[in-house]
């Protein structure tokens, strides 16, 4: 994959930063003062257990959810004040839910992300198509453009929608959980791709090897509170996988490629033989 040729602006990235962001709903909390930060042009993960508040977090970062408490800023704007139009230029999402219901080809739900920046009715212009046909490319599409997105593979769908998002030309993007359906491949392909863009990206994801490979910092969500951020080396620890987890690991420098590795050790429940 090759990253596409974004303007300027998306390729300075923006500062995204939550600031003691709750989230209360019905009476129970699902986040309680998260405060994390993603500089420009940073990836940033957010890991932890099913239910520790990551989606629920991101909600608030592309405007699906209000924070009961604190805000979210997009460099020194509040999201939530911000008009919807200029939002979506300046960012992007990709959501775990991956609709099927669309009668539309892979190029068509792509070029969705053009819509931005046009007005209501108004065509895709020369720039927009070289946009689009750029998006596919990177995403590997190019040759599935005509095909019908509701006949698509789950990891297919899934690259079109960051297709979609990479069309929108954000400084900014909010990913959860975006290799969920994707092969081996087309993930680590994802993830690069994320790199080289440029653009700040804040990415919900279960694998602690891809964010300790991909992410310049990561922050460990767990219960709805925030435990632990920082680089990987200091997040990703065995105690801490213990605590949050409640399984054993082995982190250690990989001998090639001097990534960390983690190997969950199936036998433990934790880093004293199960103690």
């Amino acid at each position: 994959m090759s990253a596409p040729s974004l303007p300027p602006g998306a390729h300075r990235g923006a500062v995204v930063r939550a600031e003691s962001v709750s989230v209360v709903v019905g009476g129970r909390a699902l986040v309680s003062e998260v405060s994390i930060e993603a500089g420009r042009g940073e990836v940033v993960g957010l890991v932890g257990p099913n239910g520790a508040g990551k989606s629920t977090l991101l909600r608030t970062f592309y405007r699906a959810l209000r924070p009961t408490s604190g805000r979210v800023l997009l460099d020194d704007d509040d999201l939530w004040e911000l008009p919807g139009r200029q939002v979506a230029r300046r960012l992007s999402a990709v959501l775990q839910e991956t609709p099927s219901d669309f009668e539309l080809t892979v190029h068509d739900v792509t070029a969705m992300g053009r819509a931005p920046y046009k007005r209501a009715f108004q065509g895709d212009g020369a720039e927009d198509h070289r946009i689009v046909a750029e998006a596919l490319a990177a995403l590997d599409l190019t040759d599935l453009a005509g095909r019908r997105f509701d006949r698509l593979s789950g990891g297919e769908k899934q690259r079109v929608l960051i297709a979609r998002a990479l069309a929108q030309q954000p400084a900014a993007m909010v990913l959860d959980e975006p290799t969920n359906h994707l092969d081996l491949r087309h993930q680590l392909d994802a993830l690069r791709l994320m790199r080289r863009l440029g653009v700040t990206a804040v990415i919900a994801l279960h694998d602690l090897n891809l964010a300790a490979a991909f992410c310049d910092r990561i922050a460990v969500l767990h219960q709805g509170r925030l435990v632990s951020a920082g680089r990987p080396a200091e997040v990703i620890t065995p105690l801490l996988i213990a605590e949050v987890y409640g399984v054993a690991a082995e982190v250690t420098p990989h001998p090639r490629t001097g990534l960390l590795n983690v190997v969950v050790i199936p036998e433990e429940t934790g880093p004293f033989g199960g103690q």
